[in-house]
């Protein structure tokens, strides 16, 4: 068997496969048009299925938003979800009350625990230009001992992520932002305390990379056994080890072997996520996961009793005023400004 760090190489889809700890990515590329009045589009929605537009039409979707593109509220319980808004917005309601607008490279971190509803739409904040998003949404397991925690969220905002910038032997720019886990000396911001990222033993990764054509990168080795994948979302071609790989496409990789890759004649964009397994039972019934069927059905018959809470807003798909900028206020009140 040939002596290499490539476990396996796969094609990527709407939704991309990840390795346990996480359950899964959403990735969201839209080139939205330019905004109305109600922070939607300013273009005709006919032709598009309303409530489940998933077809790119135009260069965007409507996904469940009935006048502004995003995801009307909806449970979660169980799990984390993590959510990279690298351009474009995402407006948040919660069932605690809390709420905020975050993007532009900003990141929410959400423990939804024993349950939460939350909505995420997309604003269409500029009405005289084009308003592109790109978004990703991790959903990470949480361990049978945290599955019914409090929910609750932080905000890692864009300024405060590090961002390592390097030259390779021949000048090519390689920039790596770490939003979770370590890169050399260079730690990410604090991860939820309930998460299993918090345990730096999991050494849970998220980190976005960037190449430079012709850009070579050397992925360290780390211990043995942590899952670890490369999705190559945007570019033209990656080079590892004789195997080329064209854009599109996720590399899951042996953690004990450190792989190089050389970059093609086009800027490249990658999301990197590791982590040691929690290797426990899954069972994923829509926005529930929990560890056995027995635990999803009591986990639905608690949300048609008490909405994890109740909605507390005047609409199930709620955006803030254009005008509010980059915010967070939080359950116990707390509020963060950005502008």
């Amino acid at each position: 068997m040939k002596d290499t760090a490539v476990k396996k190489i796969r094609q990527l889809g709407f939704q991309w496969q990840t390795q346990d700890p996480f359950l899964f990515c959403a990735y969201h590329l839209d080139e939205f048009p330019e905004g109305n009045d109600d922070l939607g589009p300013k273009a005709s929605l006919e032709g598009r299925n309303i409530g489940q537009d998933f077809t790119i039409k135009d260069g965007w979707r409507m996904y469940h938003g009935s006048k502004v593109p995003g995801f009307p509220a909806h449970p979660h319980k169980g799990f984390e979800t993590i959510t990279l808004v690298e351009r474009g917005f995402a407006d948040h309601s919660d069932s605690l009350g809390a709420a905020g607008r975050f993007g532009q490279g900003d990141v929410q971190w959400m423990t939804a625990g024993k349950g939460v509803m939350h909505s995420e739409m997309f604003p269409l904040l500029n009405k005289e230009e084009k308003n592109p998003l790109l978004l990703f949404q991790l959903w990470l397991n949480l361990p049978k001992a945290n599955k019914n925690v409090p929910a609750h969220f932080k905000m890692l905002w864009g300024e405060t992520i590090p961002v390592i910038k390097e030259k390779d032997a021949n000048g090519n720019d390689i920039a790596i932002k770490v939003i979770a886990g370590q890169y050399g000396d260079v730690k990410a911001p604090a991860p939820n305390p309930d998460s299993w990222a918090a345990d730096p033993e999991n050494q849970v990764a998220i980190w976005t990379i960037k190449l430079a054509p012709n850009a070579k990168w050397t992925l360290p080795a780390t211990a043995e056994g942590i899952n670890r994948s490369l999705f190559f979302y945007k570019g033209e071609k990656l080079e590892a080890e004789g195997f080329e790989v064209p854009e599109g496409h996720s590399i899951d990789l042996f953690s004990e072997k450190e792989i190089t890759f050389v970059n093609g004649d086009q800027p490249a964009e990658l999301l990197f996520l590791q982590g040691k397994p929690i290797n426990e039972p899954v069972v994923q019934h829509g926005p529930f996961v929990m560890n056995s069927t027995q635990e999803i059905h009591q986990a639905m018959m608690e949300f048609q009793k008490t909405q994890f809470g109740g909605w507390p807003w005047p609409n199930h798909e709620p955006t803030h005023p254009k005008d509010k900028g980059r915010f967070a206020i939080h359950a116990d009140g707390r509020e963060e400004v950005k502008g």
